[in-house]
């Protein structure tokens, strides 16, 4: 799809032409990111790597990567950050990215309650002077990558 922003940063994955919080785990199906419109160290990103517009078109194997990577990167972020959970997201609704991808969304134990549940989405779009740093980012997608590298080296999804 050509004017499909998610499918350009895709493109770029694909040739290494990203930080590493642009590409912090990759599988057959699924690209592991990090949010750079947040001012929320560790919202991370899951992004289906063939395009579609809604979670019905995805394959049952894309399906069964999805659930695995859920977990393993929701774990990795409690490991990573310290939060008591996370939240997972999708819409696809933003112009030129109506294309799946999953938010995942730690949930910090002292997160104010204004910022919590739908109100986390305050955290982004935000102005670059606030967003995270890249140094910050790229210090969650190490730590992240060296847990998921660990954790999911086994598997059978792993492209890494």
């Amino acid at each position: 799809m050509t004017d499909c922003k998610t499918c350009e940063l895709i493109s770029r994955r694909d040739a290494k032409n990203v930080p590493l919080w642009g590409c912090i785990y990759r599988t057959q199906f699924w690209d592991v990111v990090h949010h750079n419109g947040t001012t929320l160290p560790g919202w991370l990103v899951l992004v289906v790597r063939r395009h579609m517009g809604a979670i019905d078109e995805l394959t049952n194997e894309e399906a069964i990567e999805l659930g695995i990577l859920l977990r393993q990167v929701s774990l990795a972020l409690k490991e990573t950050t310290g939060c008591i959970k996370t939240y997972a997201v999708q819409f696809a609704e933003m112009a030129g990215h109506q294309h799946v991808h999953f938010y995942i969304i730690p949930r910090m134990a002292d997160q104010p309650e204004n910022r919590r549940g739908t109100n986390v989405f305050e955290y982004s779009g935000v102005s670059e002077e606030e967003r995270v740093s890249e140094e910050t980012m790229n210090e969650i997608a190490m730590k992240v990558q060296k847990i998921l590298l660990s954790s999911l080296s086994t598997s059978l999804f792993s492209v890494f």
